[in-house]
């Protein structure tokens, strides 16, 4: 498989990682899919989801892959009064990205990212490399600093 853009603008960078592949299961593209096929922990994969407040901006959250989302703790990173999931059929026009593999490098358009805090733990993360069937491991802080992140508590 070719390098995604997410991972040709960490090479450009100089950014260390390592390009992931895997079987895509159309039928499954959920984190403990992804895990397994690529026989990771599924507490190492952080999944990207792309969230909306109630001023229609948008933000990016990556959770690890046995975690959901939380809502309050999501808005409240955000300072925002209410966030709540970009509806699946606006993902791809918003980001370019589809579901199972939204990537928080090389979207559209440059969105705040938060990183759930469990990433500090972690030698290394992996996150979508903006297509199903491809990942991105890195470190945590290397991702932070280059997607200009912030971490949050859930």
């Amino acid at each position: 498989m070719q390098l995604t853009n997410a991972a040709r603008q960490l090479k450009q960078r100089k950014i260390p990682f390592t390009f992931h592949t895997y079987d895509v299961d159309p039928s499954d593209v959920s984190a403990s899919h992804v895990a397994a096929s690529m026989g990771k922990p599924l507490d190492q994969l952080y999944k990207t989801i792309c969230l909306e407040n109630e001023q229609k901006r948008h933000a990016f959250f990556l959770i690890p892959g046995d975690l959901d989302v939380d809502l309050k703790a999501a808005a409240k990173a955000w300072g925002a009064k209410k966030a709540s999931p970009v509806p699946m059929k606006e993902l791809e026009a918003l980001t370019g990205y589809i579901r199972g593999g939204v990537s928080p490098i090389g979207s559209k358009k440059a969105f705040p990212v938060f990183v759930h805090e469990s990433a500090k733990q972690k030698d290394t993360i992996i996150i979508s490399a903006g297509k199903r069937g491809a990942q991105l491991e890195l470190t945590p802080d290397d991702l932070l600093r280059f997607i200009n992140g912030r971490w949050f508590t859930q």
